[in-house]
């Protein structure tokens, strides 16, 4: 295998904190290219890591929670997911600052609980990945969670306004593919989680004629 190069690395020569709170940090840097060249403006920020929750009822159907979305001023279908919960003081973008699975999953458990009311026993961590390498430095946990059970009501936060929607996975399957279900990492969440349902039957079924 050939061996990765490096010198496809932009090196950073400036960066400029234009807005740096308890909620983001956006920043504006000077990048020099390979070749040598300054490149500027270049604009990225930190946020919290989140979480993103493929949770299915013990009947196979989705959860979902319906809300707004400011990004694209429209209500969505969307599966539960939140931010993870940073140590005060804690800077964005530091090596320290990165979340553990073990967080993530804590995170995965609150917040479908906050926001639906059920809960499961039954965790699988899907994948950690950066939630917008080109823009932004933090990652996205997706858990799949599955024969979640109502346990209470839904406990919001103050600015959590949604409702839950339950979604067979045809039901589901349709809006994915018409472009209904509007947020790219959560449609990978159900990818990946079929991928895992497959892979579960396809074992049992080979179990099960030995």
């Amino acid at each position: 295998m050939e061996k990765e190069r490096d010198d496809l690395k932009w090196e950073l020569v400036q960066t400029k904190h234009l807005v740096r709170n308890q909620w983001i940090d956006f920043r504006e840097h000077v990048f020099r290219f390979p070749n040598g060249k300054l490149f500027e403006p270049y604009y990225s920020y930190s946020k919290r890591d989140y979480v993103v929750i493929v949770a299915t009822d013990p009947e196979g159907n989705y959860l979902c929670v319906r809300q707004f979305r400011q990004g694209i001023c429209e209500v969505t279908t969307e599966f539960p997911a939140g931010g993870l919960e940073r140590p005060e003081g804690m800077a964005y973008g530091s090596a320290e600052g990165r979340s553990t699975e073990a967080e993530g999953l804590a995170a995965a458990m609150r917040e479908l609980r906050e926001e639906t009311g059920y809960a499961s026993q039954e965790w699988t961590h899907l994948i950690t990945m950066p939630a917008s390498a080109t823009i932004s430095d933090n990652y996205v946990f997706v858990y799949r969670a599955k024969n979640c059970r109502r346990i209470s009501g839904q406990s919001l936060d103050e600015t959590e306004f949604l409702n839950v929607e339950i979604l067979t996975p045809d039901e589901l399957e349709r809006r994915i593919h018409a472009g209904r279900f509007q947020q790219c990492d959560h449609v990978m969440g159900w990818y990946m989680a079929k991928e895992q349902d497959l892979k579960e039957n396809d074992a049992h079924v080979v179990t099960s004629q030995r």
